[in-house]
């Protein structure tokens, strides 16, 4: 039975650098053997079934070899079956229901990261802005939105999570993919 999952593009077709047409992400994921592939917005989202019976990590190998191959520069992409992003969801340490998309935020990350990552930030120092670390992702409440959080800019310093991809969705796109990974 086939599996289905999202996968998540970083860094791409932002401020007109590393175009990736989503007709074309959708193309070469069918070319890749996947089926059922649709994409979400222009950001690099999207959602595929496979029977390959690979993994997240060997599917994300395989689409970051693809996407370079096709476009001509590296992607990193994390690859994330539907069960993980309902998990993620799920466990939203936030009153997500009370909020709108744009002040929630959870970033993705290709491994756990350790709690002492962060431990150098003073929770009190970036309030009302707040954040909780999950399974493989953070949580970010920023009220005022991401681009103006003090907080989304100290936690993304790469020396915090060093040799881990990240990238980073507002709660109605973290939403719509599980919806997504249902249809």
């Amino acid at each position: 039975m086939p599996t289905t999952y999202a996968a998540l593009l970083r860094g791409i077709n932002v401020s007109g650098h590393r175009k990736v047409p989503m007709a074309d992400l959708r193309s070469l994921l069918e070319g890749l053997g996947h089926t059922r592939v649709r994409t979400y917005l222009q950001s690099g989202n999207a959602v595929f079934t496979t029977d390959s019976g690979a993994g997240e990590e060997q599917l994300t190998r395989e689409l970051e070899q693809a996407v370079e191959e096709h476009f001509g520069f590296p992607v990193d992409c994390l690859v994330r079956d539907a069960g993980y992003l309902a998990a993620v969801v799920d466990a939203c340490p936030f009153p997500a229901a009370e909020l709108q998309g744009k002040q929630l935020h959870v970033t993705y990350y290709s491994a756990p990261v350790a709690p002492g990552a962060f431990a150098d930030l003073d929770p009190a120092a970036y309030l009302p802005e707040e954040f909780r670390l999950g399974d493989r992702a953070l949580y970010l409440y920023a009220p005022e939105g991401l681009g103006r959080s003090k907080l989304a800019e100290a936690l993304s310093r790469p020396s915090r999570t060093k040799g881990v991809v990240a990238t980073t969705r507002n709660w109605n796109t973290v939403v719509r993919l599980v919806e997504m990974t249902r249809d």
